[in-house]
Parts: C-alpha cells; sequence; structure tokens
C-alpha cells in the first residue's frame, strides 16, 4: 500500500509542489492548511492509512507548527519534518528537541524534501504511526526493556514518554551498556538524518532524559557522564 505523507502548509503553491513532488516519487499526498485540521487528521485517520509522516509548516494561521508538533506528541509517533522560512540556530534547536526528525529552511527544493522524507522513513522503518503496536518479547539492557519494534524503552518495567530523538539516544545506550560513547559518535548514530545539528544537543536531550529516568527512580542516575570523553549506560 502506498506511503501517505501529510502536509500541513497554508501556502498553496508551496503544497503543490511538495504534492507533485510526493506523487511522482510513489507518496500519496494529503493537504490541510491548519495546525488544528493537522491534528484532527492524525486523530481521526483510520490506522491502516493513517500519514506515515507529517511535513509541517512552522508560520501557520492558527497556531505555531512547534505547539502542532508538540500536541501531536502527546497522541502520534508519526516523524515530523518542519518547513520554515527562519533558519536561526535556537530554531532548530528547538524544533528538534520538541520531537522532530528534520528541518528544511525555505527556499527548498521538493525533490531534496522526498528524499529527505525517505532518508526518515528507513531509518525508523518500520514507521511508527499512531496504531497501537503488537506487544513483542522484551530485549533486556541493564535496568532498561529495550523494545525496538514497538519504537519504546521500559525503565523498572514502565514505559518511558519519550520524544523521538530521546527514544534514539537511550536506545543506543542501552544497546551498548557499560561503553562510553563520544558526542560524535552518539551523533553519528541518533542525528544521521539532521547533519546540521549541534552536538551540544546531544547535552540538551541527556539532561530531558535524566528529568524524565528520575521521575520513574529519584535515586537512580543511570546515564553516566565521562568529561571530555561522552557517555555511558551503567551495566547493572
Amino acid at each position: 500500500m502506498p506511503v501517505t505523507i501529510l502536509i500541513v502548509e497554508d501556502e498553496l503553491a508551496i503544497a503543490d509542489s511538495i504534492a507533485y513532488a510526493l506523487r511522482t516519487d510513489g507518496f500519496v499526498a494529503r493537504h490541510v492548511s491548519l495546525g488544528a485540521q493537522a491534528l484532527q487528521a492524525m486523530r481521526e485517520s483510520d490506522p491502516a492509512t493513517v500519514p506515515a509522516l507529517v511535513v509541517l509548516d512552522v508560520g501557520l494561521p492558527d497556531m505555531n507548527g512547534f505547539e502542532v508538533c508538540r500536541q501531536l506528541r502527546q497522541f502520534c509517533n508519526a516523524p515530523v519534518i518542519f518547513l520554515t522560512a527562519r533558519s536561526d540556530e535556537i530554531d532548530r534547536i528547538v524544533g528538534l528537541e520538541i520531537g522532530a526528525d528534520d528541518y528544511v529552511t525555505k527556499p527548498f527544493s521538493p525533490r531534496e524534501l522526498v528524499a529527505r522524507i525517505r532518508v526518515v522513513l528507513r531509518r525508523l522503518a518500520p514507521p511508527a504511526a499512531c496504531a497501537v503496536p503488537m506487544p513483542i518479547p522484551a530485549t533486556p539492557a541493564a535496568r532498561f526493556e529495550l523494545r525496538e519494534a514497538e519504537a519504546r524503552i521500559l525503565y523498572r518495567a514502565q514505559t518511558l514518554d519519550l520524544t523521538r530523538y530521546e527514544y534514539l539516544l537511550l536506545k543506543a545506550l542501552c544497546e551498548r551498556p557499560g561503553h562510553v560513547l563520544s558526542r560524535a559518535q552518539l551523533m553519528d548514530r541518533v542525528w544521521a538524518d539532521a547533519p546540521d545539528t549541534l552536538d551540544r544537543t546531544v547535552d540538551a536531550h541527556v539532561k530531558s532524559l535524566r528529568a524524565k529516568l528520575r521521575l520513574v527512580d529519584p535515586a537512580d542516575d543511570p546515564i553516566q557522564t565521562h568529561r571530555g570523553m561522552g557517555y555511558s549506560l551503567a551495566g547493572t
């Protein structure tokens, strides 16, 4: 079945060019102009046809694209690629930290955008949609259970509420408990599809992960900092 992409863009000419490029490449394109329409479309879509990825303009008429992404992350893990006329570093960091998977600055090539969409979908395959996944056997890693096919991680038997990059970062650490991974290694593993991301984003995501882990077990701090070297996950 063709993969559906939701385009959230109020400028019709831009939306049409993206939709044309997507259809030429074999995707199904859906288009809405408002953030509220996007949230409704993702909530009400049939699980069999729910969009696999959202192309989301930051400057929408009814609400900021960042707020759309925050609300979307409350009920759906579908990947998000931001479109924006702003290229400030702080905007890119904010967009990535609230759960976006890529960030494209206008003007852009629709064909390049489609290529980025394919990269994100390949990296996250099978795509994490809004449907509830079937349970699979868990793979233990230290204090964690990594359920890769479900794109989720359990900590002390509790499911963590993670953004996409928090999940990928913790997954990288879980896969090599006790091993020190440098910022560069983590950037290569987690942010390979976002080459403009700065390495300090790793520190910001580690900080947010630690806060979420403390909500489960305030006495534990399994993510260890190795100054000048990187991070590791306690292996016990």
